[in-house]
């Protein structure tokens, strides 16, 4: 029986490596089971697990700090890298489009909410560190929390530990809300859409948009499509033409001829421009839909997807490989990471890259031989680069950056650095031919893990005053701010963004999900929206939102200590 107390002791009750690990473990699974708990639409996910955390806390679980600071550390990196490297392909083209207008509607709530923080600092005469720490769950970014508190701890050493565990007592204080008030945010503004009677917006997920044309510009007659394009500055490709009862696929020597319809693929922005060009518009459908039967419309031809998996290709430039002239095939569309990119002859090919393409059966066979189209080669990760730009991400979130104006020098951190190298890692690694191409499970298996372990090693950490703080404490109020501070700055883009910009209410409360970081509210719009103009526009401003968040955090953290 001795034996036995012993050997519980060890493995639940005495700090150690081995109690550290149970426990994280532990709760990790009990938040996990938790967090498929639903109130209506709305669920907390695997944030459970950090509230897991915090009650093991309280009821006296007590861990390995050291242990513990070594898993929040890991698990934060894994996420944040991940992260990168699963947008960093479709980032940076996503910003030729709408991007930017995203990206700067999302800079505008991130510098509202650091307003309302600052101005809640001096009317409540709560210390800064501590509304930072309320902002943290208020926006739900945990990342930005784990900056905050390096930079803390970077400061006080030891003696600002009960500082550093406030911090995240206060993020977990505002969670909840967190998550409800970007919700009722999202409701709400669907009730003021003034297009929300009008459902039948276009899907912004496309950088290309497809519009045929008749040709009418004499001065196009007789010239090849070689020729027309090096008499144009905007990007474009004819993909197909029809020539009377007759469909060509053309290739760079196919001669135009009057009344020839084309079918061309162009940024959305270049449309009137391409019909000065060519002529004028003779759509007999709408080729932007998604459920375009091209199968039908090629019944002459062959149309096939071909997935970019011979490493040979990876970083090679669409133009240089000449697939048209070899093969006899036209590229039409190309999908990155769900964004559809313009086939342009000087863009760079990567592992995963999807080309639909057209032509006889025969040379797509070749041409799938050549570009590789094996699934099976891209469920294997590349770890090397994978453990690589890690590596590099962690060097790069140590280095101090010295700021004029301020009295330290700020850091990236392990949630900056590595952001910043995977999105670069996942966006320019096939130029440098290092293949960074990740299966969607594996991508989502390690950004699962990671966030997980971190939760459940915050919860450990911070939960031993939670209770203390709302009873007797000033947790009620932290709530009530946290609140305003999701809310207030949310609903002012908002309604810019729907009355000043015309966006659509989906555009709207994706890209305010994004920059909130806020997963569990984009689920609850996606609901209520049948379009994946959601999800496009918070994958286009999560990136940049959670990098500028964890940025200006620790800024404004420099100016109070």
């Amino acid at each position: 029986m001795q034996a036995l107390n012993s050997w519980l002791h060890d493995v639940f009750i005495a700090p150690s490596v081995l109690e550290t690990l149970v426990w994280l473990t532990l709760v990790s699974a009990v938040g996990i089971l938790l967090g498929k708990l639903r109130v209506g639409k709305i669920s907390l996910g695997i944030t459970f697990v950090f509230f897991v955390g915090i009650l093991s806390a309280h009821f006296g679980v007590r861990v390995d700090p050291e242990m513990n600071s070594f898993a929040q550390t890991l698990g934060l990196a894994l996420f944040v890298y991940a992260l990168g490297v699963e947008v960093g392909p479709s980032f940076f083209p996503s910003l030729k489009s709408q991007g930017v207008l995203y990206n700067t509607l999302g800079l505008m709530v991130i510098g509202l909410g650091l307003t309302v923080v600052v101005a809640l600092h001096y009317i409540f005469g709560i210390s800064m560190p501590n509304m930072l720490g309320i902002m943290a769950g208020a926006v739900t970014n945990t990342p930005m929390l784990a900056a905050v508190q390096s930079t803390m701890q970077d400061a006080l050493g030891s003696a600002g530990a009960r500082q550093v565990a406030d911090l995240a007592l206060g993020c977990a204080l505002t969670y909840p809300l967190g998550v409800v008030g970007m919700i009722l945010a999202v409701l709400t503004l669907n009730i003021l859409d003034p297009k929300r009677h009008k459902r039948n917006e276009q899907d912004n997920s496309r950088n290309t948009y497809i519009t045929e044309l008749e040709l009418t510009n004499e001065a196009l007659f007789g010239k090849t499509i070689l020729e027309a394009v090096r008499l144009e500055e905007k990007h474009f490709i004819i993909s197909r033409i029809w020539r009377g009862d007759t469909l060509i696929i053309p290739s760079s020597q196919t001669v135009l001829h009057e009344g020839d319809h084309l079918l061309v693929l162009v940024h959305p922005e270049d449309v009137e421009e391409m019909e000065q060009f060519f002529g004028r518009r003779a759509e007999s459908r709408d080729w932007n839909r998604p459920d375009i039967d091209w199968d039908a419309i090629d019944s002459q031809l062959v149309s096939k997807r071909i997935i970019i998996t011979n490493s040979k290709v990876n970083g090679a430039k669409l133009g240089a490989l000449r697939l048209r002239n070899q093969y006899g095939i036209n590229i039409t569309r190309i999908d990155r990471a769900g964004i559809e990119i313009l086939a342009t002859p000087d863009l760079h090919l990567q592992l995963g890259d999807r080309l639909s393409v057209v032509g006889e059966a025969q040379e797509i066979e070749r041409a799938s031989k050549f570009l590789g189209d094996s699934i099976n080669v891209l469920d294997k990760p590349k770890l090397f680069s994978f453990f690589f730009g890690l590596a590099v991400g962690c060097i790069l979130g140590s280095i101090p950056l010295a700021i004029p104006g301020l009295s330290m020098p700020i850091k990236l951190g392990l949630a900056g650095g590595p952001i910043i190298v995977g999105i670069l890692m996942g966006a320019f690694g096939a130029r440098l031919r290092i293949a960074t191409y990740m299966s969607n499970s594996a991508t989502q298996l390690i950004k699962q893990l990671g966030i997980i372990i971190y939760l459940a090693g915050l919860g450990l950490a911070s939960g031993e005053h939670f209770f203390e703080m709302i009873i007797h404490g000033d947790g009620l109020l932290w709530i009530g701010l946290g609140f305003l501070i999701t809310y207030l700055p949310t609903m002012a883009v908002g309604l810019l963004s729907l009355f000043g910009y015309k966006k659509t209410h989906a555009e709207t409360v994706g890209m305010l999900c994004g920059v909130m970081a806020n997963s569990m509210a984009l689920d609850y719009a996606m609901s209520i929206n049948e379009s994946r103009s959601s999800s496009v526009a918070y994958a286009i401003v999560y990136p940049v939102g959670m990098f500028v968040r964890i940025i200006s955090a620790q800024i404004l953290l420099s100016f109070f200590l």
